[in-house]
């Protein structure tokens, strides 16, 4: 019980940076899992937890959600996400470790390349960035330095950007519990430890509403980049 409550205040605090930046908290909150549970369980506890914490930003921006971006990105998604995870089952955990650590930092220089050139994205290469996503989010979780670009790049920002984003996200983890499901891989400790790290996450993002508006731009990217290195350097250590 202890260790859930020191994870319920971590992630309390991830959920206010990803209800900032609309990103982060898997990547604060993975690593910590890994270590606790190993990467088998960590993963579809963070996936629950991820559906609760994104759940908490699109209650805070309910009335900016643009949808039809939303069901772009989303509807081909479901199946992609679905197949990643089945993907994640089938390979040894170690290999699960180092490709995450590999994910986020590949992520650092990606995210800046597609930031400078400042691509105008259309609803079908919404649809083709959620099929490629899916698929990702499925296989390592955490994908949301990828999506912040996808939906930015379709004109989107401010509150219509992280409840839009999040919005999808939640049909896209959706997807992957129910995968993880039929394969036996969420047991009742492991719905237990995803509901009350969710819950503290959902509380955090809420609470993040106040302070959006007052971030710089400049700011929001160095905060991606900090939580991406913060995440590859744990599950390296992970594998230690």
């Amino acid at each position: 019980m202890l260790t859930l409550a020191l994870l319920s205040a971590l992630a309390i605090a991830a959920g206010v940076l990803g209800g900032v930046v609309g990103t982060g908290s898997s990547l604060i909150l993975l690593p910590v899992l890994v270590v606790l549970y190993g990467p088998r369980a960590a993963v579809p506890i963070m996936g629950i937890a991820a559906v609760m914490g994104n759940v908490g930003r699109v209650i805070a921006w309910w009335r900016d959600i643009r949808w039809r971006p939303v069901l772009a990105y989303s509807l081909p998604g479901i199946p992609a996400a679905a197949l990643g995870a089945h993907t994640l089952l089938s390979i040894p955990p170690g290999i699960v470790d180092v490709c995450l650590a590999a994910f986020f930092l590949v992520l650092i220089p990606a995210r800046r390349v597609v930031a400078r050139r400042r691509m105008h994205i259309r609803l079908w290469q919404m649809a083709a960035a959620g099929a490629v996503v899916g698929f990702l989010t499925g296989l390592v979780l955490s994908t949301g330095p990828l999506s912040v670009p996808v939906f930015t790049g379709y004109g989107l920002s401010g509150g219509a950007f992280l409840g839009s984003e999040a919005a999808s996200s939640v049909v896209l983890y959706l997807s992957k519990l129910s995968a993880f499901e039929a394969a036996g891989a969420l047991p009742g400790d492991v719905l237990l430890r995803g509901l009350v790290i969710g819950s503290a996450l959902l509380i955090g993002s809420v609470a993040a509403k106040s302070i959006v508006r007052r971030l710089h731009p400049r700011a929001f990217g160095l905060l991606i980049d900090g939580v991406l290195v913060v995440g590859a350097v744990g599950m390296l250590l992970a594998l230690v």
